[in-house]
Protein backbone atom coordinates (compact mmCIF):
# COMPACT_ATOMS: atom_id res chain seq x y z
CA UNK A 1 0.00 0.00 0.00
CA UNK A 2 2.96 2.33 0.64
CA UNK A 3 4.07 2.30 -3.00
CA UNK A 4 0.54 3.00 -4.19
CA UNK A 5 0.27 6.06 -1.94
CA UNK A 6 3.67 7.35 -3.07
CA UNK A 7 2.67 6.80 -6.70
CA UNK A 8 -0.69 8.57 -6.17
CA UNK A 9 1.02 11.58 -4.57
CA UNK A 10 3.53 11.71 -7.44
CA UNK A 11 0.71 11.50 -9.98
CA UNK A 12 -1.27 14.24 -8.21
CA UNK A 13 1.83 16.46 -8.12
CA UNK A 14 2.45 15.96 -11.84
CA UNK A 15 -1.22 16.26 -12.85
CA UNK A 16 -1.71 19.37 -10.71
CA UNK A 17 1.19 20.96 -12.55
CA UNK A 18 0.05 20.04 -16.07
CA UNK A 19 -2.56 17.83 -17.67
CA UNK A 20 -4.70 18.02 -20.82
CA UNK A 21 -7.73 19.43 -18.98
CA UNK A 22 -8.25 23.05 -18.00
CA UNK A 23 -7.64 22.17 -14.34
CA UNK A 24 -3.87 22.53 -13.96
CA UNK A 25 -1.41 25.02 -12.54
CA UNK A 26 0.30 25.91 -15.83
CA UNK A 27 -2.93 26.89 -17.56
CA UNK A 28 -4.27 28.69 -14.48
CA UNK A 29 -1.00 30.58 -13.93
CA UNK A 30 -0.86 31.73 -17.55
CA UNK A 31 -4.29 33.27 -17.33
CA UNK A 32 -4.08 34.67 -13.77
CA UNK A 33 -0.48 35.65 -13.09
CA UNK A 34 -1.14 39.37 -13.71
CA UNK A 35 -4.11 39.65 -11.36
CA UNK A 36 -3.07 37.03 -8.78
CA UNK A 37 0.72 37.05 -8.94
CA UNK A 38 1.25 36.43 -5.21
CA UNK A 39 -0.99 33.34 -5.25
CA UNK A 40 0.66 32.13 -8.45
CA UNK A 41 4.10 32.43 -6.87
CA UNK A 42 2.94 30.70 -3.66
CA UNK A 43 1.38 27.76 -5.50
CA UNK A 44 4.37 27.52 -7.82
CA UNK A 45 6.72 27.37 -4.84
CA UNK A 46 4.60 24.66 -3.17
CA UNK A 47 4.72 22.58 -6.35
CA UNK A 48 8.46 23.21 -6.62
CA UNK A 49 8.98 21.97 -3.05
CA UNK A 50 7.02 18.81 -3.92
CA UNK A 51 9.26 18.24 -6.94
CA UNK A 52 12.40 18.79 -4.89
CA UNK A 53 11.26 16.22 -2.31
CA UNK A 54 10.41 13.62 -4.95
CA UNK A 55 13.42 14.21 -7.19
CA UNK A 56 15.92 14.33 -4.33
CA UNK A 57 14.59 11.10 -2.83
CA UNK A 58 14.51 9.43 -6.25
CA UNK A 59 18.03 10.50 -7.14
CA UNK A 60 19.36 9.34 -3.77
CA UNK A 61 17.52 6.05 -4.04
CA UNK A 62 17.97 4.88 -7.62
CA UNK A 63 20.13 7.63 -9.13
CA UNK A 64 20.00 9.11 -12.58
CA UNK A 65 20.77 5.82 -14.32
CA UNK A 66 18.04 4.10 -12.31
CA UNK A 67 15.56 6.78 -13.34
CA UNK A 68 16.52 6.25 -16.98
CA UNK A 69 16.18 2.47 -16.61
CA UNK A 70 12.73 2.69 -15.01
CA UNK A 71 11.63 5.15 -17.71
CA UNK A 72 12.99 2.79 -20.37
CA UNK A 73 11.04 -0.16 -18.92
CA UNK A 74 7.84 1.91 -18.89
CA UNK A 75 8.51 3.06 -22.47
CA UNK A 76 9.11 -0.55 -23.54
CA UNK A 77 5.81 -1.56 -21.92
CA UNK A 78 4.01 1.16 -23.87
CA UNK A 79 5.75 -0.03 -27.04
CA UNK A 80 4.60 -3.62 -26.41
CA UNK A 81 1.02 -2.46 -25.80
CA UNK A 82 1.17 -0.45 -29.03
CA UNK A 83 2.56 -3.40 -30.99
CA UNK A 84 -0.18 -5.68 -29.63
CA UNK A 85 -2.76 -3.08 -30.70
CA UNK A 86 -3.96 -2.63 -27.11
CA UNK A 87 -2.94 1.01 -27.23
CA UNK A 88 -3.26 3.68 -29.90
CA UNK A 89 -1.03 6.74 -29.94
CA UNK A 90 -3.11 9.08 -32.10
CA UNK A 91 -4.94 10.67 -29.14
CA UNK A 92 -2.91 13.65 -27.81
CA UNK A 93 -4.71 13.78 -24.47
CA UNK A 94 -4.23 10.06 -23.85
CA UNK A 95 -0.53 10.43 -24.67
CA UNK A 96 -0.19 13.20 -22.08
CA UNK A 97 -1.95 11.07 -19.43
CA UNK A 98 0.33 8.13 -20.28
CA UNK A 99 3.35 10.41 -19.90
CA UNK A 100 2.08 11.53 -16.49
CA UNK A 101 1.57 7.92 -15.45
CA UNK A 102 5.06 7.01 -16.66
CA UNK A 103 6.68 9.89 -14.78
CA UNK A 104 4.65 9.12 -11.65
CA UNK A 105 5.86 5.52 -11.89
CA UNK A 106 9.49 6.65 -12.05
CA UNK A 107 9.02 8.96 -9.05
CA UNK A 108 6.96 6.40 -7.10
CA UNK A 109 9.57 3.68 -7.59
CA UNK A 110 12.34 6.10 -6.74
CA UNK A 111 10.67 7.14 -3.51
CA UNK A 112 9.92 3.54 -2.54
CA UNK A 113 13.13 1.84 -3.63
CA UNK A 114 15.10 2.26 -0.39
CA UNK A 115 12.29 0.60 1.52
CA UNK A 116 12.09 -2.26 -0.98
CA UNK A 117 15.87 -2.74 -0.94
CA UNK A 118 15.88 -2.83 2.87
CA UNK A 119 13.13 -5.49 2.96
CA UNK A 120 14.80 -7.63 0.29
CA UNK A 121 18.40 -7.41 1.51
CA UNK A 122 17.94 -6.61 5.20
CA UNK A 123 20.44 -3.77 4.80
CA UNK A 124 19.54 -0.23 5.76
CA UNK A 125 20.88 2.81 3.96
CA UNK A 126 23.22 4.97 6.01
CA UNK A 127 20.62 7.76 5.93
CA UNK A 128 17.99 5.39 7.37
CA UNK A 129 19.77 4.56 10.65
CA UNK A 130 18.23 6.31 13.65
CA UNK A 131 20.39 7.09 16.65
Amino acid sequence: MGFVLRWIFAFVLLAATFNPTEWNFVRWARSNYETQMSLTVLLGLLLFIGYIIYLRATLRSIGGIGMILVAAVVAALIWVLYDWRVLRLDNRDLNIWMGLIALATVLGIGLSWSLVRRKISGQADVDDIDE
